[in-house]
């Protein structure tokens, strides 16, 4: 199991969000590539990156700091926010990104999502950020008017190499985690999970661990709560070490 650092980029700083609110923001750093480079030297295995001006405008707004964050970095990085072509995708990629996340157009254009999962396999996954079990679309502000059991199939069919799940409500809340949700949806995909929103302590990676030993739970994404130390990357590495032994 994984736990993702989340640098979460807003006017050219890292932020986090509030239930994926544009103008309810605090700036924890304001060099997204110190605070990348910081979460590595701490021990993170992979890094989420969002552009989020690029979420909520459909436009890659942060590309040049996205590149500089994958130069500084040994370790993968995926990415999301305002990727909604392939001209976009590629640009993304050939910057050093590992692999892409599709929120957007996964939902609202199948047959584009579909195309970029022929294009680039295994590279491309997708963001189901759900609200009171709805859908959003555009940086969380559109109502999809689908569940995940809705899109699930077809977005496995098309070739998705992997599902975040975001509790919008959760989202920056550190509430702790959806635990129905992600199992339900961790049990009925076929490709990796995951988890995003809630995140909080090191008892909501212990709570999702045995989903990454029965079901399809990769790892889960970690922002404010690593930010402002309620979750301690090191310490929750440490304990996911030694479930190994």
């Amino acid at each position: 199991m994984i736990i993702f650092p989340a640098v979460d980029i807003q006017d050219g700083k890292a932020v986090r969000l509030r239930q994926g609110r544009a103008h309810d923001s605090t700036v924890f750093s304001p060099d997204p590539v110190a605070a990348a480079r910081h979460w590595q030297d701490q021990g993170a295995r992979w890094l989420h990156v969002v552009d989020l001006d690029g979420a909520f405008d459909g436009l890659p707004r942060s590309r040049h700091i996205v590149q500089r964050i994958c130069e500084a970095l040994s370790i993968p990085v995926q990415l999301g926010g305002g990727i909604r072509d392939q001209n976009i995708a590629q640009a993304y990629l050939d910057a050093g990104v590992e692999r892409l996340i599709i929120g957007t157009l996964a939902l609202e254009q199948p047959q584009a999502f579909a195309a970029l999962c022929a294009r680039f396999p295994g590279r491309i996954g997708v963001s189901l950020d759900a609200e009171g079990g709805r859908l959003k679309t555009k940086g969380w502000v559109a109502d999809a008017g689908m569940t995940v059991d809705d899109v699930l199939p077809r977005l496995l069919g098309d070739g998705a190499a992997f599902i975040i799940y975001t509790d919008i409500e959760r989202d920056g809340m550190q509430s702790g985690v959806n635990l129905t949700a992600l199992e339900h949806l961790a049990r009925a995909s076929s490709v990796p999970v995951i988890a995003a929103g809630g995140v909080a302590t090191l008892a909501d990676v212990q709570a999702l661990y045995p989903l990454s030993r029965t079901a399809h739970l990769q790892g889960a994404i970690s922002g404010r709560a690593l930010y402002e130390g309620t979750l301690n990357l090191a310490e929750a590495n440490r304990w996911l070490a030694a479930q190994q032994d």
